[in-house]
């Protein structure tokens, strides 16, 4: 079974910056995408970013593009979103997700981690 665990996140200003993990094992990744998604309290589950596990495609949503960028370390089977000029709007959970396809849509994904809490003040 495939396990993925998120970390970094944390508390900050507006306009700060975090760097959200995620670490997979499991199985190999080649030919699979990992995906972050978020959720405020009482919205639904939103994709945020994807990234091929060769780090070759990647996919973000209109509300973070030029502010987030995925990446993935295949050595150290993590991937990163590195998020900068964070907003109050960006408050959520973040949670990674593995899917077999590249899809912005919560179903194509598989395997969840278990979340992570990014809180921006303003």
């Amino acid at each position: 079974q495939v396990q993925l665990v998120e970390s970094g996140g944390g508390l900050v200003q507006a306009g700060g910056s975090l760097r959200l993990s995620c670490a997979a094992s499991g199985r190999t990744f080649s030919r699979y995408t990992m995906g972050w998604f978020r959720q405020a309290p009482g919205k639904e589950r939103e994709f945020v970013a994807t990234i091929s596990w060769s780090g070759i495609s990647t996919l973000y949503a209109d509300s973070v593009k030029g502010r987030f960028t995925i990446s993935v370390n295949n050595r150290l089977n993590t991937v990163y979103l590195q998020m900068n000029s964070l907003k109050p709007e960006d408050t959520a959970v973040y949670y990674c997700a593995l899917s077999d396809r590249i899809s912005t849509m919560t179903y194509a994904y598989d395997y969840w981690g278990q979340g992570t809490q990014v809180t921006v003040s303003s």
